[in-house]
């Protein structure tokens, strides 16, 4: 299973999840401004004249507003391979990571669950259950059992 998530906290990691692509980077680590890949474990705040091991000042390593989304291409790559979507909590309004939709592949189940269901009549195959997550993800499970 691989977890795409928009969200920069650590929760799915704190409730054990593994397998995670956090699309817009991770609050709880930093990177130099001029070399993407240098990246460390953070905790404290990030000051002026922090500094990378290539001499840059160290920034939060997450997307910005209006900054591409350097992983967006990863996260295509894993829904077309996907043989279940299952897309919780979201709008799907935030682009790029709302489009990812499209990239599954036609024939596979796919589920929304969110306590009020975007627009989304151009998607195959897909399973609306219109409550909030810790309610859905019961019934998802319940409807889930069924396709195994």
């Amino acid at each position: 299973m691989h977890i795409i998530t928009q969200n920069i906290d650590d929760l799915h990691e704190r409730a054990g999840s593994t397998n995670i692509l956090h699309l817009h980077g991770e609050i709880f680590k930093m990177r130099s401004e001029r070399n993407e890949e240098l990246i460390y474990d953070i905790r404290d705040d990030i000051n002026i004249g922090d500094k990378a091991e290539d001499g840059a000042q160290l920034r939060p390593h997450i997307v910005w507003f209006e900054e591409p989304v350097p992983l967006i291409k990863k996260a295509v790559y894993i829904t077309r391979d996907a043989d279940i979507l299952v897309i919780v909590g979201t709008s799907l309004i935030v682009y790029p990571a709302a489009g990812l939709i499209n990239y599954a592949p036609q024939p596979i189940p796919k589920f929304i669950v969110d306590k009020r269901i975007p627009y989304t009549s151009s998607v195959s195959n897909l399973t609306m259950i219109e409550k909030p997550a810790t309610e859905g993800i019961e019934k998802l499970k319940l409807l889930l059992s069924q396709l195994a």
